[in-house]
């Protein structure tokens, strides 16, 4: 029997997928967990792996498409299985209450470590649910009757609900389209298609006319989509607090030197960085301080069990935030090499889900941009993040003299909601001790 196979969630916070390519034809012979696809998610590229074996009947979805979770993606059956019955509307998965169960976010978990877990309870129930979306796109089908949003304006236009939101998200006109569902009903892929065509030149004219500036539409990356919604959300749910701090960093910076030389001498091709050490600082820190290294979530206050770094990284669509894991418990080198190795899969855009979450703090550094003084927005479900401007030489007062220092600005961003002033402020106090005094990380 044929089987139609979903999008799922292949990362924590995924909604919607775009399809980059097909590793797959049809007609080709699959077994169970063979690699038919790569999607890009929110975080990542990732491969989609097939739960069927059989042969590739149908590829209901064109590379570069946007897919929500849950939406039909391949059918995979025998060989001259009839399946017009799965193809009739050509967007089953927005029928019935099933479809939005599967298309809600989920809801947030009450103990963040284990949202690695919680992920992997998400792909598996996408899997468990494939059958269910599917008997319930077959009875809608076959009963064409208009739902009520078809019933909306006139009662002869007919459109799925997901092909009305489509439809209004990006200001098309339904009754200037052509159905080709049942009865006319206007579906996914009628949509997709007038998305398609070259867009007219009319109205753009007519708004420069009206004196607006020309311009024209990039769209947005799944990663960019899901930093514009997250950011909002957190901006306007958490409130922050911010302390900034001036660190002499002479003594990390000499620390630094002395170590890739000796590193150089032996022939060593990698170096340690300022954003090594300040990592090191920052989870010695919270060993020592563990009121800062917790989540507020759901009314609830959390302690995190381990140390685990977020490092934020530029990347074309954005930023992403690769984890280094018990990062209180490793050497610089280790340290040095694991957050090089990441930042590269972060670009190349390779990370594993379990890569980039998981995180209990988070680092910012623009240093490396001339910036120095920044506010960065909290990482959830992180309780702080620091943000690192460049080190510089600037005049300072010591000993009631003016002289040459080498200094870094760093701002802590706190919840107010899971961590005060005074704990904040003593665990900035902490990370500034270690970096003055390095050789405190070296034992």
């Amino acid at each position: 029997m044929a089987e139609v196979m979903e999008m799922l969630a292949l990362s924590p916070t995924m909604e919607e997928g775009t399809l980059a390519e097909w590793l797959k034809k049809e007609g080709d012979r699959v077994e169970e967990g063979d690699i038919i696809a790569e999607v890009e998610t929110d975080k990542a590229t990732m491969e989609m792996e097939s739960f069927y074996a059989g042969t590739i009947l149908k590829l209901l979805v064109k590379p570069g498409s946007t897919v929500l979770v849950g939406d039909p993606l391949v059918i995979i059956g025998e060989p001259g299985e009839d399946i017009s019955a799965l193809l009739g509307g050509g967007d089953k998965a927005s029928t019935g209450d099933d479809a939005k169960a599967k298309t809600a976010p989920a809801a947030p978990s009450r103990e963040p470590e284990r949202r690695d877990e919680a992920a992997t309870d998400r792909v598996a129930a996408g899997k468990e649910s494939i059958t269910k979306t599917q008997e319930s796109a077959q009875q809608a089908e076959a009963d064409p009757k208009p739902t009520s949003d078809d019933a909306d304006g006139d009662a002869r236009l007919k459109a799925s609900p997901l092909a009305r939101r489509m439809a209004k998200e990006a200001g098309l006109a339904l009754e200037q389209l052509s159905g080709s569902g049942p009865q006319g009903r206007i579906v996914k892929t009628d949509i997709e298609q007038a998305l398609s065509k070259p867009k007219a030149a009319a109205p753009r004219a007519a708004a420069s006319a009206a004196g607006e500036v020309a311009r024209h539409e990039l769209g947005l990356s799944q990663m960019r989509k899901t930093i514009a919604r997250r950011l909002v959300q957190v901006w306007q749910s958490t409130p922050h607090f911010f302390l900034t701090m001036d660190i002499d960093m002479a003594p990390a910076m000499a620390q630094r030197k002395q170590i890739n030389d000796q590193l150089a001498a032996a022939g060593e091709s990698w170096k340690v960085s300022v954003n090594d050490l300040i990592i090191k600082a920052c989870a010695l820190a919270l060993e020592r301080y563990p009121k800062m290294n917790v989540a507020f979530e759901a009314d609830q206050l959390f302690q995190f069990d381990e140390i685990n770094i977020g490092v934020a990284v530029a990347v074309d669509e954005g930023l992403i935030t690769p984890t280094i894991r018990n990062a209180h418990e490793k050497s610089l080198r280790q340290i040095a090499r694991e957050a090089k190795e990441l930042a590269q899969r972060a670009r190349d855009k390779k990370l594993k889900p379990e890569e980039y979450s998981s995180h209990t703090f988070s680092i910012s550094n623009l240093g490396m941009y001339d910036i120095d003084n920044f506010l960065a927005v909290l990482n959830p479900p992180d309780a702080g993040i620091l943000a690192c401007g460049s080190v510089q030489q600037v005049a300072v007062v010591k000993d009631g003299e003016i002289t040459i220092g080498t200094r870094m600005k760093v701002t802590l961003s706190c919840d107010h909601r899971a961590v005060d002033g005074a704990v904040g402020a003593t665990f900035l106090k902490e990370v500034r001790a270690l970096l003055e005094n390095p050789i405190l990380m070296l034992v």
